[in-house]
């Protein structure tokens, strides 16, 4: 009981929690997105996850004006916040990330991606929607950023929804020690993880970090957990990892067995907006679009 008690108790940083998904696990699925990803992915679509921290974003499609408002200018005392022609400017090298701005502002212009959350609070939002869990087979999926980068307070969330009886899921890059994995998979329903390529070389280039991990991770909890469910996916970025010799590769990588499954997964732009938002560049050509023919081809292929 007391373990069950120290868990719901440890705080952890959250971004986003989302109801009603359908595609990140078994059924209807509330995720709860944590901050925090040891990747640098050139397509990441949630880059307010990267960084651990809470962080300041300026979205000015919100932005009532100076001339109406401008209670965000007054209250920075960095200089990040300046007018421009009558126009509200974000500088986020000099952003304190002190969210003075993010009080000030009544539009939501200003904003705040992350925010500290209790374990249990986290869980009494989740099972709000029980009752969709139960006639779909739903739960719990956690996301980010890295779902395991707050480390302590994933397993923390993972443990307390067991007992309380919800199916958990995770979505992970893998990159970080297997000891981590290992704790996580004992707690887990299904595994969802990200094999984005096989060459170390470029998956460096791509991702700030190499794939050796990633890979060996994979295969050590293919053999501790044989029966654990387990969905590998492939983010399929145009020019990047699209070849056909590319996609056989991880294919033939992964077992042939009855509980892994392989998904592609068709690159998208949905993100881009919010890297200017926190004050930096998209890392890949803001023109690239997928090409719906080859994804057809590909899907037709790994199949």
């Amino acid at each position: 009981m007391s373990a069950m008690i120290d868990d719901e108790q440890k705080e952890g940083i959250v971004f986003n929690i989302q109801k009603f998904s359908v595609h990140d696990g078994e059924g209807i699925r509330t995720l709860v997105f944590l901050k925090g990803c040891p990747l640098r992915c050139r397509w990441c679509s949630n880059p307010e996850s990267q960084r651990m921290q809470p962080e300041h974003a300026f979205n000015p499609s919100r932005c009532i004006t100076a001339a109406l408002c401008g209670r965000c200018l007054q209250a920075c005392q960095t200089g990040a916040l300046s007018l421009m022609e009558g126009l509200i400017c974000f500088d986020a090298r000099k952003c304190a990330q002190c969210m003075a701005c993010t009080e000030a502002c009544p539009s939501g212009a200003q904003t705040k991606y992350g925010s500290v959350m209790k374990v249990r609070d986290i869980l009494d939002k989740v099972e709000r929607d029980g009752a969709f869990f139960a006639r779909s087979g739903g739960g719990l999926t956690l996301s980010g950023g890295e779902a395991l980068a707050q480390f302590d307070f994933a397993l923390a969330l993972l443990r307390a929804a067991r007992k309380r009886a919800l199916d958990t899921t995770i979505e992970t890059c893998g990159y970080y020690p297997y000891e981590h994995m290992h704790a996580a998979c004992e707690q887990l329903n299904k595994l969802i993880i990200d094999i984005k390529m096989l060459d170390p070389v470029k998956h460096k280039e791509y991702t700030g970090v190499d794939n050796a991990r990633i890979l060996e991770n994979f295969k050590r909890v293919v053999q501790d957990f044989p029966d654990l469910p387990i969905l590998v996916r492939t983010p399929v970025i145009p020019g990047v990892n699209d070849s056909d010799e590319e996609i056989q590769a991880i294919r033939d990588f992964i077992p042939v067995r009855p509980n892994i499954e392989y998904e592609l997964l068709t690159y998208h732009r949905l993100g881009q907006p919010k890297y200017s938002y926190l004050g930096r560049g998209y890392g890949l050509d803001v023109d690239l679009v997928a090409d719906k023919e080859r994804m057809q081809h590909l899907r037709k292929m790994v199949r």
